[in-house]
């Protein structure tokens, strides 16, 4: 902690010199101007909450409202007083014996919830803001009790289902504030709430690790871990209300630190709606009672700093009942420019000896000191006004019934409930449906979606973070051949019993040491699989490119209007199936991409109507990130939608969406949109409730051959538990069409000898575990394919009849491949070929026979390439 020692009079006047010229602000320098003081025209604070209120002025302005200071009339909905935590200056948490003391239950009913959200819309309110204590199940037992007997999983299980129903009964809109959240739930939670919110509070550690701290014994109040749940919301595209609580015992370069790191978020994402610069009130019956409320003169430098740190696009609040009415003004002076939620209904539950003002009196003291006051909805008008990615699909009605073409509120317009979730209607065609045909027949109408800029954005700090994470992570390179003749020599008597050192070495290996590593790999190979070249006779569906989860390596995702854009309709889905299975298919390979659009329940359907029009064909469908979309979309656990889906005729799943199972990779790639603790979750509980799945690597981009050894560890360690995988299947990065290659950030793919090095490691390491390896013909072509199928490779995947993902990424080695060609590969390099099932069993002598006959080889090329 550094002492609150004043700088000198002259270190605060070049501070403020700076903050006047628009100068960006160091740490250094914030601190010092959280030291100002005196209100007098020409001293130091008055100083800095000109320049902070210039700055406030400037992004009203760029924003199209000059002068508007906004607030957003709400209710206050307390789901629950219990907390697992022990926050102690907190009044707003209770304990299960106080709540009986007072004849209450652990949590508000469902009849309460609408009562409050019912009189909130007869009132004019529009926001449902819902606050809530973090786990109480984890603590208290008679919680568990209370949520087991109304049917829900959990507090945030409990949560969901109010938000629903206040949307379909009043059209409130939700504002969830259930504290530390992980990925999983906020995608959980973001399609039944127009925002959500989390109060950082303080990044300094020290305030919640060391005894008598006002954090300490409260685990959702680690630092880290709230900054986490503020990347994650960021990640997830959520408007997020977030802010700093000053004077529980941060020193003023923890303040600084605290905004920063906020502002380094919000920078990243896009995602701050709103900032919340909350001043510490004392409450009796806390342990931190005697503990001095900040002071009037420190707080509104402390909100003018932060104003200036933050810049002129900011939203910053102040919450006008934590100070007195004659010292609104000055706030406003210091750069605030929102009141927050406001209720003419329901006292402020979090700080109950502060009332709300009165908003008629909030308008009158917002206009002496020059500013109009305007109604905003629980999402800041930006949101509003560019739903996209920002407001979920089911929630955007909601939201569109209450806003002006400003983006703000209506004023005077009362709420009605509407439906969450439309019925679902049969789903028709549009765009290029026959973009697997058309990809090679005619091409793409562009090199890349429309939105490339306002999806992507500025590379630079992309380079940056990829070229750190290259440092990080050294490629461990073979030394010389001593190391791997020796790595060699120990794979002969144990593949998988090499360290990660041998395996780097391994991947390193070139010329004479390559040959020797794919021969042993090749007889591995041979031990474990005979010398059967093997492929399945499928069909690829992708039933939509639509997707808005912006992955910086995909080509093959598009935006509604983009010319590219398809969507397929369940009938046409389904004709694709007939078609598949005259044939002489065994196997619908089936994904697509996160279509806002598209329901939860649109996978189950999907499934049903495959099923329904051949029962016997084995349906391979939906990558992890689609299952997560599902459910989250449905309000369903990962394993209930999974149970669903196999119930609906899912057989197995892709474990496509893997690209590199490391974090630092993923960001890259992917922006974290599925962490890889949630592709394990998701892979795991699949095979727990017994539908098998396939593993990926997609690799020669950002990443090095340490994390394809991390990868390949990973998945071994997920195989040793569950024993779900059937093959592991190698995807080389296609890099002519995809954004992170054309804008400088990724390699253009792997080279020949990293094809084939990863391909002979993988079948070493991955050996007693997962017993195919699978090339991709489409990524690395005839020469490419042969090459690692004599390496260690024994499977070519399947025959397709149409591809649009590597298409479109760029691959120039066609849609679809024959029985007769892919026997051909084999037979180049003197091994016989065998079709299988999904599973490696042999198909039915009907099914073969009908792929090779006149009319399934004619119906196998649907899709002929020119």
């Amino acid at each position: 902690m550094s002492p609150l020692v004043a700088p000198s009079e002259s270190a605060v006047r070049r501070a403020l010199v700076r903050a006047e010229r628009g100068v960006s602000l160091d740490a250094v320098e914030a601190e010092t101007l959280l030291h100002a003081r005196g209100l007098g025209e020409g001293e130091p604070l008055d100083r800095l909450l000109t320049a902070a209120g210039r700055v406030r002025d400037a992004g009203l302005a760029s924003a199209g409202r000059p002068g508007v200071v906004t607030y957003s009339r709400k209710v206050f909905i307390p789901l629950t007083h219990l907390c697992r935590d022990r926050c102690h200056y907190c009044t707003f948490v209770t304990t299960p014996g106080q709540l009986r003391a007072q004849g209450k239950a652990p949590y508000l009913s469902p009849d309460e919830v609408l009562d409050i959200a019912r009189a909130g819309a007869a009132m004019g309110c529009k926001e449902a803001l819902f606050t809530l204590g973090d786990r109480p199940e984890d603590r208290w037992p008679v919680a568990a009790q209370w949520l087991e007997a109304h049917g829900f999983d959990s507090t945030l299980g409990y949560l969901r289902a109010m938000a629903i129903r206040v949307l379909e009964e009043t059209g409130l809109l939700p504002h969830l504030n259930p504290g530390v959240l992980s990925w999983e739930e906020i995608q959980r939670l973001k399609p039944v709430s127009a925002s959500m919110g989390m109060m950082l509070e303080t990044t300094a550690t020290r305030l919640w690790s060391e005894p008598g701290g006002p954090h300490y014994g409260s685990p959702d109040k680690e630092p880290a871990l709230r900054l986490r749940v503020l990347e994650d919301a960021g990640r997830s595209a959520v408007p997020f209300t977030t802010g700093v609580l000053l004077g529980i015992g941060e020193d003023y370069a923890e303040r600084v630190d605290a905004v920063g790191a906020i502002r380094a978020a919000a920078q990243r994402h896009g995602h701050v709606q709103e900032v919340i610069v909350q001043n510490f009130r004392a409450k009796p019956r806390t342990a931190m009672a005697a503990h001095d409320d900040l002071e009037l003169q420190e707080y509104v430098a402390a909100v003018a700093v932060t104003r200036l740190l933050l810049g002129p696009k900011a939203r910053v609040q102040a919450p006008p009942n934590l100070s007195d009415s004659t010292e609104l003004g000055l706030l406003l002076r210091a750069g605030v420019d929102d009141w927050g939620g406001v209720s003419p209904l329901t006292p402020d539950h979090v700080n109950p000896e502060r009332p709300w003002p009165n908003l008629e009196e909030l308008a009158k003291l917002s206009d002496y000191a020059g500013f109009e006051l305007r109604e905003r909805l629980a999402a800041q008008p930006g949101y509003v006004q560019q739903p996209e990615p920002w407001l979920d699909p089911r929630v955007r009605p909601h939201v569109s019934a209450l806003a002006g073409p400003d983006g703000l509120a209506v004023e005077g317009r009362t709420p009605v409930g509407l439906p969450w979730q439309e019925p679902d209607e049969a789903w028709t065609s549009t765009g290029r449906v026959d973009l697997h045909v058309e990809v090679d027949t005619v091409g793409r109408t562009s090199d890349r979606r429309s939105d490339f800029d306002a999806v992507y954005g500025d590379w630079s700090e992309l380079r940056d973070r990829t070229e750190s994470a290259r440092d990080g992570h050294s490629t461990a390179l073979a030394a010389g051949d001593r190391e791997v003749l020796a790595a060699l020599l120990h794979a002969e008597s144990d593949p998988a019993g090499l360290t990660d050192a041998e395996y780097l070495a391994l991947l390193g290996a070139d010329g004479t040491d390559l040959e020797n590593l794919c021969a042993l790999a090749d007889a591995v190979r041979a031990d474990v699989n005979g010398d059967d070249v093997t492929y399945v006779v499928n069909r690829n569906i992708n039933f939509t490119n639509v997707c808005y989860t912006g992955c910086r390596f995909c080509a093959f995702a598009q935006r509604r209007s983009d010319a590219d854009a398809y969507t397929l309709s369940m009938a046409q889905v389904g004709d694709r199936v007939e078609e598949a299975w005259a044939a002489g298919a065994t196997e619908i390979c089936m994904q697509g991409g996160i279509h806002p659009d598209l329901p939860g329940t649109a996978y189950l359907d999907l499934a049903r109507e495959v099923k329904k029009r051949q029962p016997g064909i084995h349906l391979h469908a939906f990558s992890p990130m689609e299952i997560v979309n599902g459910a989250a979309r449905t309000g369903l656990s990962f394993r209930d939608f999974l149970t669903e889906l196999k119930a609906a005729g899912l057989d197995s799943i892709p474990g496509t969406a893997a690209e590199i199972l490391d974090d630092d990779v993923r960001w890259v790639l992917t922006k974290g949109k599925l962490p890889t603790a949630t592709w394990l979750e998701i892979i795991g509980t699949a095979h727990e409730v017994g539908i098998p799945t396939t593993s990926t690597m997609m690799y020669g981009h950002v990443d090095t051959p340490a994390h394809w050894v991390g990868h390949l560890r990973t998945l071994t360690a997920l195989q040793d538990r569950t024993g779900g995988f059937t093959e592991f299947v190698l995807l080389p990065f296609v890099h002519h069409n995809s954004p992170i290659y054309l804008a400088g950030v990724a390699r253009p793919g792997p080279t020949v000898r990293e094809n084939r090095a990863i391909h002979a490691v993988a079948r070493l390491l991955l050996h007693g575990r997962i017993d195919n390896i699978q090339t991709s013909w489409v990524k690395l072509a005839d020469a490419g394919t042969k090459a690692v199928l004599q390496g260690g490779a024994n499977d070519l995947g399947g025959t397709l009849m149409e591809e649009t993902i590597s298409r479109m990424a760029g691959s120039e080695n066609g849609s679809l491949k024959t029985i007769a060609e892919l026997e051909a590969m084999a037979a180049a390099i003197g091994r016989p070929a065998r079709q299988r099932t999904t599973e490696y069993g042999t198909p039915s002598a009907e099914r073969i026979a009908t792929a090779r006959s006149d009319e399934g080889r004619a119906r196998l090329t649907l899709s002929p390439l020119p």
